[in-house]
């Protein structure tokens, strides 16, 4: 044994002593974990002595690696640990100090393991190094959890920084502790160092509204998180952005909060979309007046405070004479400035809890409120025969106008709304009659009007056991493969006599009839049958699209009608698709829920049409099980010119995708619109650029084609 392991133990008074000492220091070295070795300074580390504790740390008996018996000690060093190993014992040895370093060594078993030596250089009488002392242990499994430790922290680091949505940790009192790049993004700053050294008081500096802190701070104590949690706040630059808050609190041992910590997201884009969404859903676009579905709210409303106080509310129709005339012969654009400038002058007639709502083209209606009676009523329109007959200048021209009025009295010409709207609008033509320029009050000899509506009831309740109706199908593109997939079926209505009576005309009154439940149901089952004819011709399959009213969805036996067609027919449900209206599934919840997941339940698919220009909350697309979104005509019109459209667009295909919907553009009629969608990434088209809707057998070739 070497002179410097026998010091390590008493100094022996006897050969027996000695004996004993030997057997007490081979059990202790025997004992570590650890490899006490002693070892020459040389290339090889020739080891001179090693314990039995290198069995446990190097899988190699202490007699091979013993003057190198079978490996030498720098052999089993890892290759890239050795250079870094040799320089560091030297520093030490160069510095009198002691040598402590970690690095690998291949086992015996061809494992690579981590171990820890300490040690020291042993010098003779003269000074110079003779040896190196000291103990190698295993240090595998410590040295592995730090570097999954590492690579944990190295990896939320990551995720940290390059996330997306702002993430911050902040105190109680209203400071950052920390803060990613994407929160300083948000909040207008050019690092997290200065978002965390410029705001030191939250409620004040970020929220517009202070209360918004406190109601923050109340909803995490009650429920120890938040979710969704939405505000206006400021960025650095003082602009207003909105944003959703998701956060909870960090408690110590004794369950105060040490901080908060959360993401925030910017959803000031969602919001402008929502409130687009809401304008066009009451506003109407071109005027900013009340819309059709304002109006019928406005006016179900002042039926209701008339009748509270006995009052009378004037339903007044407004329709301008001679706008064709202008709008053809000088354009759209014209025409659309004459009508904002009408729009102008009716609410300068009106009083301001009054309402001026355009029905669409040039048909206008006032609600005026708490009238006495007919003599009241006439004052006001005069106002606005003599407004509207003010000459309107375009260029260097005056235009004189003139405007036929139609007056609804409640309760005199009807207790409901569908009730005045429909007489006011009698009253209106026959202003016509008389030779416009003038207001004409519902009577009872309007009855050539009501029966002429009379007739067109009568009409269309004989038409379908005549025969009268028959399907067109406009076809649906794939914009990524250019191929036919699906056509919507559309109603036609030609008379015995040959006349043919628009869509427009006859669908509200089968609508307010009743009749559109048995004209539904015709619909549907031609539609089947006839795709199911295709199918049955070996034409491509495509999936057909009927679009459903509201009066007949909502009929008990919607669902068992639908099932007996798809019985009858013989067609796949995966190959029909049924088109509901946005209005219409934003209402009834539940019952609506329950209806649409038993047409899910069927197989069949659900479209939403006219997307975007109904209501403004599309938390329905989260509850609904839809499949497709049809974005309106209205919107895709203009997106190769107005940034707006164009925005609305992409945002309503992106809004799909993340939903896992298919995003179908309707009234497609140019390559400017097409090209759009296509660099847009919208899934298909339908319009004239490709086809009108067709007969059964034009659609026919076109599947072929």
């Amino acid at each position: 044994m070497p002179q410097s392991m026998a010091s390590a133990a008493p100094a022996p008074s006897s050969p027996a002593g000695t004996a004993d000492s030997e057997r007490v220091l081979a059990t202790l070295l025997g004992n570590l974990e650890g490899m006490v070795y002693r070892c020459r300074d040389d290339a090889n580390w020739t080891m001179e002595f090693v314990s039995d504790g290198c069995q446990r740390v190097t899988g190699y008996a202490p007699a091979e690696l013993l003057l190198n018996g079978r490996v030498s000690y720098e052999e089993i060093t890892h290759p890239e640990d050795r250079a870094r190993v040799r320089t560091s014992i030297h520093t030490a040895i160069a510095e009198r100090r002691r040598f402590d370093i970690e690095y690998r060594i291949h086992h015996a078993d061809g494992r690579v393991r981590w171990v820890w030596e300490r040690g020291i250089a042993v010098r003779d009488a003269s000074d110079r190094v003779v040896a190196l002392e000291g103990i190698v242990e295993d240090v595998t499994a410590r040295a592995e959890s730090e570097l999954a430790l590492r690579e944990a922290e190295r990896r939320y680091h990551g995720l940290f920084d390059n996330a997306i949505e702002g993430i911050f940790r902040t105190t109680v009192e209203g400071r950052y502790l920390d803060a990613n790049p994407a929160l300083a993004r948000i909040y207008g700053f050019a690092t997290p160092a200065e978002l965390i050294e410029t705001w030191h008081d939250i409620r004040a500096q970020l929220y517009v509204d202070p209360k918004r802190r406190e109601e923050f701070m109340r909803i995490v104590k009650a429920r120890g998180s938040i979710s969704g949690f939405e505000s206006q706040v400021y960025r650095k630059n003082g602009d207003i952005i909105w944003i959703s808050e998701n956060a909870r609190a960090v408690l110590g041992d004794s369950g105060h909060v040490l901080y908060y910590e959360g993401t925030v997201e910017d959803i000031t884009e969602r919001h402008l979309y929502q409130a687009r969404i809401e304008q066009q859903a009451n506003y109407d676009t071109l005027t900013g007046l009340a819309n059709r579905s304002l109006l019928n709210d406005r006016l179900e409303q002042g039926i209701l405070t008339a009748a509270s106080y006995g009052a009378r509310l004037a339903v007044v129709f407004i329709d301008l004479d001679r706008f064709k005339y202008i709008n053809d012969s000088l354009g759209h654009d014209v025409g659309d400035r004459l009508l904002q400038g009408m729009a102008e002058r009716f609410k300068s007639c009106i009083r301001e809890f009054d309402t001026v709502a355009r029905l669409g083209g040039d048909e206008f209606v006032l609600l005026l409120n708490g009238q006495s009676g007919p003599d009241s009523v006439a004052t006001m329109l005069e106002r606005v025969l003599e407004s509207v007959a003010q000459p309107w200048r375009h260029g260097a021209r005056d235009f004189e106008l003139t405007c036929s009025v139609g007056v609804a009295l409640y309760p005199d010409d009807g207790s409901d709304a569908a009730a005045l709207l429909k007489h006011a609008d009698s009253a209106m033509y026959r202003a016509k009659e008389q030779g416009r320029n003038n207001f004409q009050f519902f009577t009872d000899d309007l009855n050539l009007l009501m029966k002429e509506r009379f007739e067109l009831e009568n009409n269309l309740r004989r038409a379908l056991e005549r025969g009268e109706f028959e399907l067109h199908y406009q076809p649906r593109v794939d914009l990524a493969t250019n191929l036919v997939v699906a056509c919507e079926a559309l109603i036609r209505w030609r008379l015995s006599g040959g006349e043919s009576v628009s869509p427009a005309r006859f669908i509200p009154v089968a609508e307010e009839t009743g009749l559109i439940g048995p004209i539904g149901e015709w619909v549907l089952r031609t539609a089947c049958a006839q795709n199911k004819r295709w199918q049955e011709a070996g034409l491509p399959p495509c999936v057909v699209s009927v679009n459903v009213s509201p009066r007949q969805f909502h009929r008990d036996d919607f669902i068992d009608t639908l099932k007996d067609v798809l019985r009858d027919t013989g067609l796949n449900p995966a190959y029909l698709e049924l088109e509901l209206t946005e209005n219409m599934v934003m209402h009834d919840g539940e019952q609506m829920v329950e209806t649409l997941q038993a047409i899910k339940r069927l197989g069949v698919h659900i479209a939403v049409d006219d997307f975007g220009t109904g209501y403004s909350s599309l938390s329905y697309l989260k509850r609904f099980p839809v499949d497709r979104l049809k974005i309106d005509a209205s919107f895709v019109r203009d997106i190769a010119a107005d940034t707006d459209d164009a925005a609305i667009v992409r945002t309503i295909i992106a809004l799909g995708h993340n939903l896992g919907l298919k995003v179908l553009a309707e009234g497609v009629e140019t390559e400017a619109q097409l090209a759009f969608l296509k660099a847009n990434d919208c899934d298909e088209m339908q319009g004239y650029h490709f086809s009108k809707p067709v007969s059964a057998w034009r659609m026919r070739k076109l599947l072929v084609r």
